[in-house]
């Protein structure tokens, strides 16, 4: 309950001090409350609160105090200050001024604060939601609750909203983004974080204000805009986040009150040193409820469809990118980050308990075992895992001579071996195409006639493979330099030759995936998969089968050879006619069209045996990929 005067209690802190209060935005940071006055009757102004126990005394100041200050209560055994001011209202600009225990003052940015200044201005702002959700949003959480995402088509455009087309707003975006992606096919896009930054550079990585949308393209009401439209075109949204570390600037999170309020003292624990930022410390039920009520508030406000959790394996092991020496063991003497990996599986069956059709997901490197199993189970809780092991395969195996990848064939098969160990996302994600890293494109070696039919070839395997798809954006029409933030993607060559192919090529795969739930239906059951041939190293081809529950079937041979197959042999599940639905060489995807298939090919059963296999031949053109679905 509150005061008359709309001010915290200490009961209203109870549940932010024991860990459970999972929606502590609603009663830190700044609230316009109303208020009623005997004398004076209904009062309008607004309510600050801010977490700061070891300070000797907290200030607001701001544009309606002229940043001279003015003290906040000190709510009695709750380190927490609060005070409210009479008419101030949306769109107020304030900080905190705190003094420390030895007598120094330093002014603090609102880690509640709900908007916050555009950079190089970091003052947040007084701001109270107005937006109404359409109609058909509720539709879609509905639909979304009831469906089964591991069962699903999930094609998953990875984009960074300060460089897709410079400039634009989050309404512009809400115009221009979803028929984008609903014309190419995708299922879901996925936003580098959206949350309050100072430096453009970090691509939304060094977050300052956690609960703020960025104001670079807009308010918050404006961002939820842009998530109706996505969703008005069936387009679910995943947004990136990042609990694992948090920046140094002196007017944010960092030393909050004078002390490591919400990192470990400790360096050894407290503090990155591969990315120079303080780290939480996962264990105080404050800072447990500051996370977990900031998952939830992105998810619940702004009907996010899921969060992919950056940098996991920098959170699970205590001895991350550390030597010995730098990091301090578990009680157990062992290495895994016991309160963070306890943070982890509370904020996964918190949001999965809470919120329907919500999904998370894993950015982890490691062998960590159990990421994607519930928590009841053991597990993490997550929904689904990033499979870097077979992107960086891939890609090693990609950036080969041909001459060279039959010594290298077991690059592209080895994540079989543990495909259902968890449920996977294979990703091609913004950290593969910067930094030196080149574009997907020029990863290939030769010439561009080779560097094009081999990325067709090498997408056409992708989104054959078991696991949802993630590609980040440019790459769909193969931008030839790496992504640079501040020039953007270099859309003018989108419709020259090649480029305009593989786009073609992804648009047309994205619909032949929704159109046959055998290259998604089993993404995580064995009973989805089979192999044709998976050691025909000498040819570099590999060949296999997606099956779904109703019998469908899709056989999918690729070949990164430069040598044509004319009458390349297959075994296949079934005898009878097995009709070609794509081949990547085809001349809409700016291929040669030299071998194809037009007719049925008809396999012949190995035996009379009711559930024999069957040979056939197959064209298979040189450094491309060939589907053929089962018509029997």
């Amino acid at each position: 309950m509150f005061d008359k005067f709309g001010n915290l209690t200490g009961w209203d802190l109870e549940g932010f001090h024991s860990g459970g209060d999972t929606e502590a935005w609603r009663r830190l940071g700044s609230h316009v409350v109303t208020v009623h006055d005997s004398e004076r009757g209904e009062l309008r102004g607004t309510r600050f609160a801010v977490w700061a126990p070891n300070a000797r005394r907290v200030q607001v100041i701001g544009d309606f105090n002229w940043w001279q200050g003015d003290d906040m209560e000190l709510i009695p055994g709750s380190g927490v200050w609060s005070v409210w001011k009479e008419d101030v209202g949306e769109g107020t600009h304030y900080k905190y001024k705190i003094q420390h225990q030895d007598g120094t003052w330093q002014e603090k940015v609102d880690p509640y604060a709900r908007f916050a200044d555009t950079p190089p201005g970091n003052a947040s702002i007084v701001w109270e939601s107005n937006y109404v959700w359409d109609t058909n949003e509720d539709e879609w959480l509905e639909r979304r609750a009831q469906t089964n995402v591991y069962e699903s088509q999930m094609s998953i455009y990875e984009m960074h909203l300060g460089s897709w087309r410079k400039g634009l707003s989050y309404l512009e975006l809400a115009e221009q983004l979803p028929p984008y992606l609903k014309w190419q096919g995708y299922t879901h896009v996925e936003l580098m974080p959206v949350m309050s930054h100072p430096f453009e550079g970090s691509w939304g990585y060094q977050v300052t204000g956690y609960f703020a949308p960025d104001a670079r393209f807009g308010t918050p009401d404006d961002f939820r805009h842009l998530v109706e439209a996505l969703h008005a075109e069936g387009i679910g949204v995943i947004l990136d986040w990042v609990p694992g570390h948090f920046p140094k600037d002196d007017w944010a999170l960092g030393r909050f009150d004078g002390t490591a309020l919400y990192e470990h003292a400790d360096p050894r624990q407290g503090e990155q040193q591969d990315w120079g930022t303080y780290v939480f410390n996962f264990g105080r039920n404050e800072v447990k409820c500051f996370l977990v009520s900031n998952a939830l508030y992105w998810v619940h406000q702004f009907h996010v469809d899921a969060l992919r959790v950056d940098a996991v394996a920098s959170m699970l092991y205590l001895d991350y990118s550390r030597e010995e020496g730098q990091w301090v063991p578990n009680q157990y003497g062992g290495r895994e980050n016991l309160e963070a990996i306890d943070l982890l599986r509370y904020v996964n069956k918190h949001l999965y308990e809470r919120v329907p059709g919500v999904t998370m997901i894993a950015e982890e490197s490691t062998s960590f075992g159990g990421v994607t199993k519930p928590v009841h189970h053991g597990g993490l809780g997550f929904g689904f895992k990033w499979n870097m092991g077979w992107m960086n395969d891939s890609l090693r195996y990609l950036g080969l001579d041909p001459v060279y990848r039959q010594y290298h064939h077991n690059d592209m098969t080895f994540a079989m071996v543990y495909a259902y160990s968890e449920n996977f996302i294979l990703p091609i994600s913004h950290d593969e195409v910067v930094h030196g890293k080149g574009s997907m494109l020029n990863k290939i070696p030769q010439d561009d006639y080779r560097k094009f039919s081999t990325l067709r070839a090498f997408y056409a395997f992708m989104w054959s493979f078991p696991g949802k798809q993630l590609l980040f954006m440019g790459q769909e029409f193969a931008q030839r330099p790496e992504w640079n933030e501040e020039a953007g993607l270099e859309w003018w060559v989108d419709s020259l030759w090649g480029h305009n192919g593989v786009r073609q090529l992804i648009k047309r795969m994205n619909e032949l995936q929704a159109e046959h739930p055998a290259l998604y239906e089993l993404d995580s059951d064995p009973a989805g998969f089979s192999w044709m041939n998976a050691d025909d190293a000498g040819h570099n081809t590999y060949s296999f089968v997606r099956a779904d529950r109703n019998g469908q079937l899709v056989a999918c041979i690729t070949n990164f050879s430069p040598e044509p197959y004319p009458s390349y042999p297959i075994s296949v599940p079934k005898a009878g006619p097995w009709q070609q639905i794509l081949n990547t060489d085809a001349p809409e995807f700016d291929g040669a069209g030299g071998f194809d298939n037009p007719e049925p090919i008809t396999a012949t059963a190995f035996s009379a045996a009711e559930d024999s296999w069957a040979w056939a031949t197959v064209a298979v053109p040189p450094m491309a990929a060939v589907w053929l679905r089962y018509e029997g």
